[in-house]
């Protein structure tokens, strides 16, 4: 039986130093990933260092990451199987070549959708001209312009909420669901419904069953790596994060 691990990185392998643990002994930690000038970001605890080893010993490992083609190449891990980027409108190959099958079932959806991301981006835009401190940004990433983020100079989720608020929660293309938003800390994003980790990780399992069974465990931080987490055996959840987080108060609900 081959066992699978389907992971997404940022904020559960690893994360900025901002978000490290307060207290942990910096010599203990290790860079998992760069900037594009070649300064570290993101780093690994102890207990994560532990989880990396521990994994690569008797799993497959498949990240599932928001990061595009360019960000993963600064992740400083020894990857082998098959990649996710872009949540889910990309996925390489064991060779780092892109899966063509998926790239034209994404491409044939796609421009209905692209239209109507671009029509909301202009108001966004337009909002983040009227308020300083947003920075808004189109993902594009083989050419292709698949979703958009926001972020803020101040670094709070609340900010955030106030655009989300007054331009995205109540637009007609959120309503009708061609658009879904995704607000995690100091990063809110805007994707076609097309767009998302559940769908990528889903073709993938159907290729992997048609030659062995599969033993699958997901691993993920945020509510968007749920769907894709529920269609594996078991789950893997990081503690104090979003997901974590909103698990916990459901249960005190």
């Amino acid at each position: 039986m081959q066992s699978y691990i389907f992971l997404d990185l940022d904020d559960t392998l690893f994360q900025t130093l901002r978000k490290c643990v307060p207290g942990v002994n910096d010599h203990n930690l290790e860079v998992r990933a760069y900037l594009p000038d070649g300064t570290a970001n993101s780093f690994a605890t102890h207990k994560q260092q532990w989880l990396w080893h521990w994994l690569a010993k008797g799993f497959k490992i498949v990240p599932v990451t928001a990061r595009d083609v360019h960000a993963f190449e600064r992740v400083n891990l020894p990857f082998q199987e098959e990649v996710v980027l872009n949540h889910g409108a990309v996925i390489l190959d064991k060779q780092r070549v892109v899966d063509k099958v998926w790239m034209e079932q994404i491409m044939q959806e796609l421009p209905i959708y692209h239209d109507k991301l671009l029509e909301l981006w202009a108001e966004v835009e337009l909002y983040a001209k009227r308020n300083s401190g947003f920075k808004p940004r189109l993902v594009n990433d083989f050419d292709i312009t698949w979703y958009g983020v926001i972020k803020h100079s101040d670094g709070t989720e609340a900010v955030l909420k106030t655009l989300m608020d007054e331009v995205i929660i109540e637009h007609p293309h959120i309503i009708d669901g061609s658009l879904y938003w995704h607000l995690n800390g100091n990063n809110l994003a805007l994707l076609p419904k097309i767009i998302n980790k559940e769908s990528a990780v889903s073709y993938l399992l159907d290729g992997y069953k048609q030659h062995s069974e599969v033993l699958t465990f997901g691993a993920g931080d945020s509510k968007t790596d749920a769907p894709f987490m529920a269609l594996c055996d078991y789950a893997l959840i990081p503690k104090n994060t979003q997901l974590y987080q909103t698990l916990a108060m459901a249960e005190i609900s």
